[in-house]
């Protein structure tokens, strides 16, 4: 039995202090690598004074609290601090400060039985480069930093010299690998960024996993012509193809229970007088089961062939990203039911369309959950992302109840 309380309003109360430090009228501005986000990693230091912590940042830029515990197995609790441009007041950050408050809620019960260390991994958004997850890949291992080299923003300044600026170098990010040797358990709270938990009028959810994702570039290539003197049955619009396969991916989404986006169109020569001659389209299908993500690939792959035939157009695919399913910890599934049950007596199960930090560290193998709270307006970076003051200070407790049964599954193994 815990003796000491988490104090849910003091989370809302630094959120809300985080707004004002770091955003402006149209919403957050703590990209990572920047001085908004300095301003925020200082202000978060900040909050640890007189705390019993060890505070440490990584080869990657990753920001380590650690509460020493009798035993060196450790329960994480993560999150980042870092927005996009003009984003909301909530995406990551509440996953920080709810992780620090169960961390006070700890020390302040003396050392616990395991350690706790609440990590706010660098550069999630991926916003300024366009590379999610850094801070967390680099710790799992999945990053290649070579596929990272040559990154630039949309000044022309290249990630590893932004990263130099903040004393990290892309070849030792890796190295941060180290802080999960001894990691037996992660927690994530998050918002849900969807409408899935509003649409029910629930406050929180458990996260069954992130979707696994496919992306493709796809390229329809027809024929330039006269728009005017073109008859339509001689035509080989290589626009009429790619739209054809946009619609179509809409049934072979609900089909299989996923998700599937065109979400770029580009065509040449791009004139209004001309057919297109070649039309480029982008496609990202993402669902929780590996089967029927393929079955999803599959089916659009034929589609994209048998439109191309009908519209005399050729057809060539080429991959530009992909990841499994990540299925979270059966038992933390089953802990974060039941912290959600005790605090607000009913939760829904659901996936994660949007890709997380704790995709990562579960594929570094360690037992990961997610917990959703309810975002309204399903909205998500944008500067009206928002979620009921009532469910944000639900959520921290929630979460410190899933801390607790999961600091007693670490214990007994």
């Amino acid at each position: 039995m815990t003796t000491a309380q988490v104090n849910a309003q003091r989370t809302v109360d630094e959120l809300k202090e985080l707004r004002a430090l770091t955003g402006n009228e149209d919403g957050a501005q703590r990209v990572a690598f920047t001085d908004t986000w300095a301003k925020a990693i200082d202000w978060y230091k900040a909050k640890l004074t007189g705390l019993p912590v060890e505070v440490e940042t990584d080869e990657a830029g990753n920001l380590w609290t650690t509460l020493r515990g009798a035993s060196d197995k450790t329960l994480i609790l993560g999150g980042h601090l870092d927005s996009v441009p003009n984003g909301g007041w909530l995406d990551g950050c509440l996953n920080v400060m709810a992780g620090l408050e169960v961390l006070r809620r700890f020390a302040a019960e003396g050392v616990p039985p395991v350690t706790i260390r609440v990590v706010s991994w660098a550069d999630e958004e991926g916003a300024r480069f366009g590379r999610s997850l850094f801070g967390s890949s680099a710790c799992s291992g999945t990053m290649n930093p070579d596929d990272l080299r040559h990154l630039k923003d949309r000044d022309g300044i290249l990630l590893v010299d932004a990263l130099a600026r903040f004393g990290i170098d892309l070849d030792k990010a890796k190295e941060s690998g180290r802080q999960l040797k001894d990691a037996a358990a992660y927690l994530e709270l998050h918002i849900e960024q969807g409408p899935v938990l509003e649409s029910m009028d629930l406050p929180l959810g458990v996260v069954l996993g992130t979707f696994g994702v496919e992306r493709h570039s796809i390229r329809f290539t027809g024929q330039a012509a006269h728009s005017g003197s073109t008859p339509m049955d001689k035509r080989r619009d290589a626009l009429a193809a790619a739209a054809k396969l946009a619609l179509e991916i809409r049934p072979i989404a609900v089909r299989n229970g996923g998700v599937c986006t065109c979400g770029r169109v580009d065509t040449a020569p791009g004139i209004v007088t001309s057919v297109v001659a070649q039309c480029d389209i982008t496609l990202d299908q993402r669902h929780l089961d590996a089967d029927k993500l393929a079955a999803m690939y599959r089916e659009a792959r034929e589609a994209s062939e048998r439109f191309a035939q009908e519209e005399k157009c050729g057809v060539e695919w080429r991959k530009l990203w992909d990841i499994h399913p990540i299925l979270f910890h059966p038992q933390l599934i089953e802990f974060c039911e039941q912290a959600i049950l005790e605090t607000c007596g009913v939760s829904h199960r659901l996936p994660s369309g949007p890709l997380h930090d704790a995709a990562e560290v579960a594929r570094a193998g360690v037992p990961t959950i997610m917990m959703f709270v309810q975002s309204l307006y399903g909205i998500s970076h944008n500067k009206i992302e928002d979620t009921k003051e009532e469910h944000i200070r639900l959520s921290v407790e929630a979460l410190d109840r899933l801390a607790s049964k999961t600091v007693e599954w670490i214990q007994g193994q």
